[in-house]
């Protein structure tokens, strides 16, 4: 699943990639890591949200943009307007 995001949007999404994401080193992702750097997926979109660890675990955490990028807010309530994946249990 992506997100689509905005210009200004993925800029904040660096900034917050780069500043917050335990994953993201010097540029390279750890998850990706086989042996060989692999340069992060989150950084180099300009158009979406294309790491889902970015996508649970750091974005939630700027409840400012992640209403944005979900488009709602509602009192101290955030509900998502797009489908999320189901876990198969």
């Amino acid at each position: 699943m992506v997100l689509k995001t905005t210009p200004a949007q993925a800029k904040r999404i660096h900034r917050l990639v780069q500043k917050s994401c335990c994953n993201c080193y010097h540029g390279d992702c750890l998850l990706l890591d086989d042996g060989e750097s692999h340069q992060c997926a989150q950084l180099n979109s300009i158009y979406g949200i294309t790491c889902n660890y970015f996508l649970k675990v750091v974005l939630p955490a700027e409840k400012e943009l992640y209403s944005e990028i979900y488009k709602i807010k509602k009192g101290n309530h955030y509900e998502k307007l797009s489908k999320q994946p189901h876990h198969r249990h």
